[in-house]
């Protein structure tokens, strides 16, 4: 694994960690609710690491749809054959 996956990976446990503690200590406050969110985005960080972070700039720029135009353009192909 690369230093920059190890940091990713960091990110997301200092992420899901720091939102937990937060909610532990506001216990019973709304703002709790708030925290939620970052403390559940941190645990893919720290499961896949950097390829969370590839994921979301094809996504932002596209490109996670090009392996689905592929096929569905290829399956367009063999069926009209």
């Amino acid at each position: 694994m690369t230093r920059r996956d190890w940091r990713w990976r960091a990110g997301g446990a200092l992420l899901t960690g720091g939102a937990s503690a937060l909610c532990l200590t506001l216990d019973g406050s709304a703002l709790a609710v708030a925290l939620l969110p970052p403390a559940l985005l941190g645990v893919p960080l720290m499961v896949h690491g950097r390829r969370v972070g590839q994921a979301v700039r094809a996504q932002l720029r596209g490109h996670a749809g090009t392996a689905m135009a592929i096929h569905a353009a290829r399956q367009r192909a063999r069926f009209s054959r």
